[in-house]
């Protein structure tokens, strides 16, 4: 992992954003209806397998850059193999070293695993105009997976002081976020049809003999896209919102 710490960019060394990270184009193909106030708009875009540190920078990026008529936006996507270290991470969550970067970043929480195979969702929110706090957008993320689950007829749960979305004992979604001027980055992963190995090779989110578990081993045959689709629409619903859909060429 290396003895490189995470370090709190400074706004001359974020590239400035002159066009979407993942695209040329900035604005959603869908026009927003006239007078709709920007907190009931969200654009989703679907970006696919994208490589995680990019992703990373361009949130920081996106964040350390929006206005406040900057339009509200959801990312799904997936990542490469990437182990991912948070401001509070302790090296020894890493228990076996191998050909998997791990990346330091500016989220809460400790180690965790991203990978093909599992859903990707970065939420990038202006909390101070939908008037929401941490506390609420946390319960709201949750919220929408255990919905999703329990229409697949899955009964999934929180747990007290351990954000994300659990099945019996096996975590099957993480949560981590990054708060700045009152606005988030960062997201939520959800495990469908992933391997799980890497998982061995840490304490996921910092808890030593965590199992984990995934949306085919809960007995649901949709597919990530389907899944994906779904999972965005519950998160339309929980933060009141209407989804504008843009997915880039």
């Amino acid at each position: 992992m290396g003895d490189e710490k995470w370090v709190e960019p400074t706004a001359s060394s974020i590239p400035p954003i002159t066009h979407h990270p993942f695209t040329s184009e900035r604005e959603p193909l869908v026009p927003f209806p006239a007078g709709m106030p920007l907190a009931g708009i969200l654009i989703t875009r679907r970006l696919g397998l994208v490589e995680y540190e990019p992703t990373f920078h361009a949130m920081q990026a996106f964040t350390a850059q929006r206005q406040s008529d900057t339009p509200d936006e959801l990312w799904l996507l997936q990542h490469p193999p990437v182990y991912t270290q948070g401001l509070a991470g302790k090296p020894e969550h890493l228990l076996n070293p191998t050909g998997i970067p791990v990346v330091q970043i500016d989220r809460g929480g400790q180690i965790t695993y991203h990978g093909p195979g599992q859903i990707v969702v970065y939420l990038l929110l202006d909390l101070k105009r939908r008037g929401l706090g941490v506390k609420s957008l946390v319960w709201r993320m949750e919220e929408a997976i255990i919905r999703l689950l329990a229409e697949h007829r899955v009964l999934a749960q929180r747990r007290e002081k351990a954000p994300g979305v659990y099945v019996g004992a096996a975590k099957i979604a993480a949560l981590g976020l990054r708060i700045k001027n009152q606005c988030s980055y960062h997201g939520l992963s959800l495990n469908v049809d992933m391997d799980l190995g890497p998982f061995t090779n840490i304490n996921p989110c910092g808890y030593a003999g965590l199992a984990v578990t995934r949306t085919c081993d809960q007995g649901i045959s949709a597919s990530i896209d389907e899944l994906a689709d779904q999972l965005a629409k519950k998160l339309e619903i929980e933060l009141n919102t209407e989804c504008f859909q843009y997915t880039p060429l």
